[in-house]
C-alpha cells in the first residue's frame, strides 16, 4: 500500500472507505520516527485489546467509537481525540461507522 502524496491537500475522510463488516486502513505516511494511518470501521467492528510500544493518538474524523484503555471506556465522537499510553492495554469498537487518524511517534 502506498503512502499519501506529499505537498498536496488531503481530505482525510475521503481517503479511506467503509467496507461492510470490516476495518479498513490506509497508511498516510511512514518514517523511522513514526507513522500516521487512517482507519474506517463498520458499525460493531473494532480492534481487540492489545498494547503498543509507543504512545498512540487516535483522532476521530467522523462517527462514534468506544475506546477502552486499561479497562476504562471512553466515548469519542467526530473531532475528539485521545492518547493511548505506551504499554497500556487498549481496544476500539465502532458504536456507529467511524473513521479515525492514528498517529504513532516512536520515542
Amino acid at each position: 500500500m502506498s503512502v499519501a502524496p506529499k505537498s498536496q491537500i488531503l481530505n482525510l475522510a475521503e481517503m479511506v472507505n467503509y467496507q461492510e463488516g470490516s476495518v479498513v486502513s490506509r497508511q498516510i505516511t511512514k518514517a523511522e520516527a513514526g507513522n500516521v494511518t487512517l482507519f474506517a470501521f463498520d458499525t460493531g467492528q473494532g480492534l481487540s485489546e492489545h498494547t503498543a510500544p509507543f504512545d498512540a493518538l487516535a483522532h476521530v474524523i467522523e462517527g462514534e467509537a468506544e475506546v477502552t484503555i486499561s479497562g476504562q471506556p471512553f466515548h469519542l465522537k467526530a473531532g475528539d481525540a485521545i492518547i493511548m499510553p505506551v504499554n497500556d492495554p487498549h481496544a476500539l469498537k465502532a458504536i456507529q461507522k467511524f473513521k479515525m487518524l492514528l498517529t504513532m511517534i516512536r520515542a
